[in-house]
């Protein structure tokens, strides 16, 4: 699969990720892939913990566990078990040079966004079996998701040696090419792609990527003929025919008329006095500059980032199973006394603890979940000690950027592969915002990317202002703490580089596209004081 997660992936887990298969009987393992089935995860953890209480060099037992304790969104603990599982079989492969299911485990690591364990693996992996290409495939992947270009490059350049006639691995290969700025090379193998006999995956990404690699080129008249194609082909793909494109509308219909003033100053600071803390949030719209807000954040040493997380979204889950009668969100939450609020703040830190551990300790934890924006009502109401910046960008530069990337489809991004798709989800999204921000209780502040950029110290000072940390100058060396790790974002490339300001008014470029939805946007380029 050459699609890379994203940030909204979190919101949209499958059950199902091509779980390495095996075949130890074992009554504990047995008890605990039933309770997989039925969705219980607390008792296939413990299931599977008495299997590896059992046997711990038993593979199968530990990558059970693992992937049992990151389901239930204990990911750091589970991903230490993924990790040992793979380590055993990486010892088996040794005898047999069946590499197999060590890639599979690699590819789990992938997927609960371990790139740096998947690395190793996949690197291991070509090392006892040095003609797999799937190794170099996985091993490229994660080399380019912890902005190891280079090293990346050299593994896709393997692949190619043994599989030149895949598709998949030519477009991986121009990807990492035009990552390491090599442009024409780029643009010559995929338009050579684009000529062969292509599935509509393979085909969407191509023209994807040579979209992009025609902007960096300056071929400005020619990218948006490529982007309408991926578009069109879009619709083709299993994974975006999958999606419930009416659940977000469907959802903010709802909020609309819920989330009332008197419902979300039900209960205050006071109320809650002496409970757990608050998180401050960060949110807006897809792209509009919150990964860069997250990566100046968490380079102070007072923060810890929560990456794209589910853990406000989880407390709807909970909140259902507390009050599993029929009803709203919002009359869900008017039915909770100030003890069920209670039990969801301490539920929320619950789960982030299961993610971070003893990371936490002594931290400020920033929630930098994007699309929290749907759930302003909810933090709201639980939260309503919390702290919430907005981040706002011009909106055409906004559905420029979202129109050229590839995003993962889920109920909210699968509005992005159209262009005139990404125009009316925008619209939607700020119109709650506009309308939210008027009924908050909680203190907002909206930072505007173009600022953020252009005059960065000052920008930055009223966010760590607004959320009473003290100025640290480390934080401008964002870019160098964001290159030594893994960013659960399409931007996570351009946030491990110093600033730039060549995104701004980006648009421009492409002023004909506009055309078709630039009436669309007006109203939210005059409302947040973009001039025309």
């Amino acid at each position: 699969m050459l699609t890379l997660r994203n940030a909204d992936l979190i919101r949209d887990v499958p059950m199902s990720s091509q779980a390495p298969q095996f075949s130890i009987p074992s009554s504990p393992m047995q008890r605990g892939q039933a309770a997989v089935q039925a969705r219980n995860f607390e008792e296939a953890v413990r299931c599977f913990a008495e299997a590896v209480v059992q046997d711990d060099r038993n593979p199968q037992a530990l990558a059970a566990l693992g992937q049992s304790l990151c389901w239930l969104g204990r990911r750091e603990e589970g991903v230490a078990q993924l990790r040992q599982s793979g380590q055993l079989l990486a010892k088996k492969a040794r005898k047999t040079r069946d590499v197999s299911l060590t890639l599979n485990l690699a590819d789990q690591l992938q997927y609960w966004t371990d790139y740096a364990g998947a690395r190793d693996l996949a690197r291991t992996a070509v090392q006892i079996n040095p003609a797999e290409v799937r190794g170099y495939q996985l091993l490229a992947v994660s080399c380019l998701r912890l902005n190891l270009s280079t090293q990346a490059l050299t593994a896709a350049r393997q692949a190619i040696r043994l599989a030149p006639d895949s598709a998949t691995l030519q477009i991986l290969l121009a990807t990492l090419e035009a990552a390491e700025k090599l442009h024409e090379p780029a643009r010559n193998r995929l338009e050579k792609v684009l000529q062969g006999r292509l599935s509509p995956e393979e085909a969407f990404r191509a023209h994807k990527e040579l979209a992009n690699i025609l902007d960096k080129l300056g071929e400005y008249d020619q990218v948006f003929a490529h982007l309408h194609a991926a578009a069109e082909l879009s619709a083709r793909l299993p994974e975006v025919r999958r999606q419930d494109a009416g659940l977000v509308s469907r959802m903010i219909e709802s909020y609309r008329a819920g989330f009332d003033p008197a419902l979300l100053r039900r209960w205050s600071t006071a109320d809650l006095a002496g409970d757990v803390p608050a998180p401050s949030f960060v949110l807006g719209f897809m792209r509009s500059g919150t990964t860069l807000t997250q990566e100046v954040l968490a380079a102070h040493p007072r923060v810890l980032v929560a990456d794209e997380s589910s853990l406000l979204s989880s407390l709807g889950d909970e909140l259902r199973r507390m009050n599993p009668c029929s009803g709203s969100l919002a009359d869900q939450l008017r039915a909770l006394d100030r003890d069920g609020i209670r039990h969801l703040r301490a539920h929320y830190w619950k789960l982030a603890r299961g993610l971070y551990g003893e990371k936490l300790s002594g931290q400020h934890l920033v929630d930098k979940t994007t699309m929290n924006t749907i759930d302003l009502g909810l933090l709201n109401c639980v939260f309503p000690d919390a702290k919430v910046v907005f981040v706002m960008r011009d909106p055409r530069d906004v559905c420029l950027s979202c129109f050229m990337q590839t995003m993962i489809p889920t109920p909210s991004t699968v509005h992005l592969f159209t262009w005139q798709g990404i125009a009316d989800f925008y619209a939607l999204m700020l119109d709650w915002w506009l309308l939210m921000r008027e009924r908050l209780s909680v203190p907002y502040l909206e930072l505007r990317y173009e600022d953020a950029v252009t005059d960065f110290e000052p920008s930055f000072r009223r966010v760590f202002e607004f959320l009473q940390l003290p100025w640290d100058p480390a934080v401008a060396e964002f870019h160098k703490q964001a290159a030594r790790k893994y960013v659960n974002s399409p931007s996570f490339s351009q946030v491990a580089q110093p600033l730039y300001s060549s995104s701004v008014g980006r648009w421009r470029r492409y002023a004909h596209a506009f055309e078709t939805i630039g009436a669309r946007l007006r109203p939210y380029v005059d409302a947040f004081g973009y001039e025309a």
